[in-house]
């Protein structure tokens, strides 16, 4: 062997031995010299797959194997569950070099016995050492880019080599641990991955004790997606940002997932469980089951799923609770900082017109479930208060009657039970989320939640149940006790349909046993809460999630234009649109780019509120100043200069011609002109030319208010006469000159008389003077 093999050997053994603390086993089929890596257990919030951890700072540790779990069973255990844990996946090398001896074995921890301690294993995987068994055999070794799979069993309880020990109900820790030899170095953990395993019963063993009243369960099932309508449109005229809705909704696609677990549930949870329907999403469905493009042009692909998925929606809520998420899931918050009343009238009161129309159900009224479970003490004053619509009833707001809130959002409210907060005159009930648990669903934003273990955006993150069903269950069988657990995946829930159903039937066995029962919605929100002197409390941290105050501020601009433009327009007739039915869907697509689902994703926003824009523009560009074919010949200094003005629009436009600054040329006052229904108006603007020549002029549009329509025209104008001013200017000049003139030659002639003592000569006595020439 060459010295620098030797050495670099050496080194690495060092490095390996020395470094880094050894594991130590309860029972070891290794020897003594086993040591880890810099390396932390993968979070339990992930669905089993691995990823490299930084052992300092700025550092990455070499990464030689991979472990994708694809299964565990059981997930949940009760008395009548297998009493083997079983978990299949593969071992990838990833590396660069040869790995041997390949190895893994399940550890466990002690039983987690309190919610501070299960907050804690939440958050960072927990010890996991307590129970150590001898290792199986996964592979002889693999070389670079090879895997191999496995399945391994281990007696949950007895005192088998590989037990895991587990002889009473508890909350444990498990730790899935490879071991093997990378060439250059010695046997090392390679890779772990980190679980909670709820256990409310032992198989052949005992069985937890049901802790007082069981828990009340009530469950918001949210079916959202983040905004991707551009335009409603007739049949196949609809857009669409993108084409990603088209796989959601079909099969083994995020919505499809999150309806065909509800529909599977629905039954045995009939009362717990609600539906959180976004109704943007119900109307960009109901307008791809008509055709539509992607923006771009591309003809949609999806349809005939949008169709398939609607009808089975609709099936699914026929005599169900529905809540109404605000339109487009807009952010309450940002709407009220931005001084967006109506719009939030609009979110609230429309979106849930929009559920009545579409799913021909009725959604609890007057409950609103903002982003976060959060609302700020403005916002939550303008929400409770009732607001009409002099132009459309159907648009009248009734007030905020109860809200569902996170337990940061309300101080002073012991307990789980409803709450009462006051506004002024108006009482609002305040059901709180169980914030244990529904966070457990979405993971922590630091730590990867994918199946790959690559980081993506958020709402594409597929996330594991398995600390959640352990929440769930240590709630109904540890704390139990009557108390209410509300619980709220994430808005945008993007879990695999066996991680959802998993945790539904993990749900339906603590009612089964006894540990739970169902509470609906309906009856939290309704019953008049016996906790008073709550209040409202907006946590520092909420307010640096919110909406970016230049998206704010463009959408506000946004609507100030909006709202001058309608005010413009009036209704030709009963056959023609109304404005609102032009305006209302550009102020969806101004709450779309207010949406609860940019937060964090300051790209997204833009994106959207430039779409926003964009159609504004689209709309105020159907009103504009004709270009004439060639330059405007005027034949006097006070001829008008014809401008063509049209209108596409089906409604009446009144605008105003306005001409820019242009030497030579006066504009004269003009008023407002009213242009039918598309129609078309040739308009003579009476102007004053100051001098002759020719003149480029900039003619735009605006409606009275200031708000600009279409692109401003520049018309040539050419002019060979002169303008009254300049006629007047120029017979004064004249008539001063005679009268100058004439003085001048009376001066002199009265000079002359003088010198020859006043007579004036005989012309008889005057000899010519003779030419020099």
């Amino acid at each position: 062997m060459s010295l620098r093999k030797l050495f670099c050997t050496a080194v690495a053994g060092a490095f390996l031995l020395v470094a880094v603390p050894p594991v130590h086993a309860v029972e070891r089929q290794e020897p003594d010299q086993v040591d880890a890596l810099p390396f932390v257990p993968a979070p339990a919030t992930q669905v089993w797959a691995t990823r490299p951890l930084s052992a300092q700072p700025g550092q990455q540790p070499p990464q030689f194997v991979r472990m994708d779990i694809a299964r565990l069973t059981p997930r949940f255990v009760t008395g009548d569950s297998p009493d083997r844990v079983t978990i299949s996946g593969k071992i990838v090398n990833v590396g660069d070099r040869k790995v041997s001896d390949i190895k893994l074995r399940l550890e466990r921890g002690e039983s987690l016995d309190t919610e501070d301690d299960l907050r804690t294993a939440l958050r960072e995987p927990a010890a996991a050492e307590f129970v150590q068994p001898e290792f199986t055999e996964i592979a002889k070794e693999l070389q670079p880019g090879q895997q191999q799979d496995f399945t391994l069993e281990v007696p949950l309880r007895g005192s088998a080599p590989t037990s895991l020990r587990i002889d009473e109900p508890g909350i444990y820790p498990v730790l899935a641990n490879i071991n093997g030899k990378p060439d250059y170095g010695g046997i090392a953990r390679l890779a772990a991955l980190s679980t909670l395993l709820p256990v409310l019963g032992v198989p052949g063993g005992g069985t937890k004790a049901k802790t007082g009243a069981p828990a009340k369960l009530t469950m918001l099932w949210p079916i959202a997606d983040k905004p991707r309508l551009v335009r409603l449109g007739a049949e196949g005229s609809s857009e669409l940002a993108d084409d990603e809705l088209s796989l959601s909704l079909s099969v083994n696609g995020r919505l499809y997932g999150l309806l065909q677990a509800y529909e599977e549930a629905v039954s045995s949870l009939s009362t717990s469980l609600c539906l959180a329907i976004d109704p943007d999403l119900l109307r960009t469905v109901e307008a791809m089951t008509t055709g539509y493009r992607v923006r771009g042009g591309v003809e949609g692909k999806g349809r005939a799923e949008a169709q398939l998925w609607l009808d089975r929606l609709k099936r699914a809520v026929a005599g169900r609770c529905v809540v109404a998420m605000p339109d487009a899931d807009a952010d309450l918050v940002a709407l009220s900082k931005a001084k967006l009343g109506d719009m939030r009238t609009l979110a609230l009161t429309g979106g849930a017109n929009e559920v009545r129309r579409i799913l021909q159900v009725q959604p609890l009224p007057d409950l609103v479930w903002p982003e976060g479970g959060l609302l700020d003490q403005t916002t939550f004053d303008e929400l409770v208060n009732p607001q009409d619509n002099p132009a459309d009833d159907k648009l009248d707001y009734n007030g905020m009657k109860a809200v569902l809130l996170a337990p940061s959002g309300v101080t002073d409210a012991p307990g789980t039970d409803p709450a009462q907060l006051v506004s002024g005159d108006h009482q609002v009930t305040a059901v709180r989320i169980d914030s244990m648990v529904s966070d457990a669903l979405e993971g922590g934003e630091s730590r990867p939640r994918t199946l790959s273990g690559v980081t993506t955006a958020v709402e594409s993150q597929p996330v594991s149940v398995q600390n959640a069903l352990a929440a769930l269950a240590f709630r109904a069988g540890w704390q139990g006790d009557g108390r209410h657990v509300l619980v709220t995946p994430p808005r945008r829930w993007n879990a695999p349909l066996s991680e959802m159903t998993e945790f539904l039937s993990a749900a339906q066995r603590l009612v089964t046993g006894g540990y739970a029962a169902q509470t609906g919605l309906e009856e939290l929100v309704r019953t008049k809460p016996a906790l008073t002197g709550a209040k409202l409390t907006y946590p520092a941290e909420a307010g640096a999630r919110e909406l970016s105050p230049t998206i704010a501020g463009s959408v506000a601009s946004q609507s100030a234009a909006l709202a001058g433009l309608v005010k413009a327009m009036q209704q030709e007739d009963r056959e023609h649109a109304a404005p609102a039915d032009l305006a209302d869907p550009l102020r969806l697509g101004q709450l779309r780019a207010m949406s609860s689902a940019w937060r964090g994703n300051e790209d997204g926003a833009r994106t959207a509120a430039y779409i926003s824009e964009s159609e504004i523009s689209s709309l105020s560009g159907m009103v504009s100043v004709t270009p004439p074919n060639s330059p405007i010949l005027l034949g006097s200094g006070d001829s008008p200069i014809p401008v063509t003005i049209t209108n596409k629009l089906d409604v009446r436009v009144t605008v105003r011609i306005v001409l820019a600054d242009t030497p030579g040329i006066r504009a004269r006052e003009l008023a407002d002109q009213v242009l039918p229904a598309r129609g078309e108006r040739v308009v003579r603007v009476p102007v004053e030319v100051l001098r002759s020549g020719r003149f480029p002029v900039n003619v735009r549009l605006t409606t009275p208010d200031g708000v600009a329509l279409g692109d401003t025209v520049k018309l040539e104008v050419s002019s060979s006469a002169y303008g009254t001013t300049t006629v007047i200017v120029t017979v004064v000049a004249a008539i001063a000159l005679v009268l100058l003139s004439g003085r001048r030659i009376i001066r002199r002639v009265r000079a002359r008389n003088g010198e020859n003592g006043g007579d004036a000569p005989s012309i008889e006595n005057v000899t010519p003077e003779k030419s020099s020439a």
